[in-house]
């Protein structure tokens, strides 16, 4: 007698949680020497202990802490820091919509997610088939992530005036490169590809126009054709398998 195909379901849920908890902890090893990174950043242009690890952990998004730590270290003021983080942090709330299915409906647990809503939370999420499997990867990408973010913001801060400048070690580069490593599963449809090659276009194109951080929000534009695009080819699809079916 054989046993019946799923008399044992265990390990094939196993298998199915597997994938995407390896993603996430990639990503989360990843953001964790990002934040080594701003750690190193953050200390060479004078902020202490206390400041560094505060704004990790309350602020948690990796490019408007660059980007206050920026403008502080080029001689700006608070308020200039505090506008330029404001502007970059702008694009989380466009977000809000495509996550929001996938967040607790009680007040306290959504304002908790709320503060893990960013870029790689986000693609996590959106990147699974289930929703259950969406949640969990959310909320196991979004506490992993916070935990090595701040683990490599305090080892960046401790050890700033041993690595000196980051360029050196080549820690510059770890933060476009998670960026570049989220991309690539997006380019794998057509409205991926059009979506990114509009957003490029509309980068570059506004780089010798607007202030430091504009662009990226202006590519934001791109989600259009690439949305259209998306929801098109279904309808191609289906003229198509009508015709087949009337040739027959």
């Amino acid at each position: 007698m054989t046993e019946p195909p799923n008399s044992n379901p265990e390990p094939r849920r196993n298998q199915t949680k597997r994938p995407w908890r390896r993603d996430c902890l990639v990503v989360s090893l990843a953001v964790g020497v990002i934040g080594v990174t701003f750690g190193v950043f953050a200390e060479a242009a004078g902020f202490d202990w206390p400041r560094i690890l505060v704004m990790s952990a309350l602020v948690f998004t990796g490019a408007s802490q660059f980007a206050a730590v920026g403008v502080i270290d080029d001689g700006g003021s608070g308020g200039a820091a505090v506008g330029a983080a404001l502007l970059l942090a702008t694009r989380n709330a466009l977000y809000g919509p495509v996550i929001r299915r996938f967040l607790p409906q009680a007040l306290r647990p959504r304002l908790a997610a709320a503060h893990l809503v960013i870029d790689e939370t986000v693609a996590m999420a959106v990147s699974q088939r289930e929703s259950r499997a969406a949640r969990d990867a959310f909320w196991f990408t979004g506490l992993t992530l916070w935990l090595c973010w701040n683990l490599g913001t305090l080892a960046g801060a401790a050890l700033g005036g041993v690595l000196a400048t980051p360029e050196t070690w080549g820690l510059d580069a770890a933060f476009p490169a998670i960026f570049v490593a989220l991309l690539a599963t997006q380019l794998r449809t057509t409205a991926g590809r059009v979506a990114a090659i509009c957003a490029v276009a509309i980068a570059l194109g506004a780089v010798p126009f607007t202030a430091s951080g504009l662009p990226i929000l202006l590519a934001v534009i791109a989600l259009v054709p690439g949305y259209l695009v998306g929801r098109r080819k279904p309808h191609g699809n289906a003229s198509a398998g009508s015709s087949v079916s009337s040739g027959e």
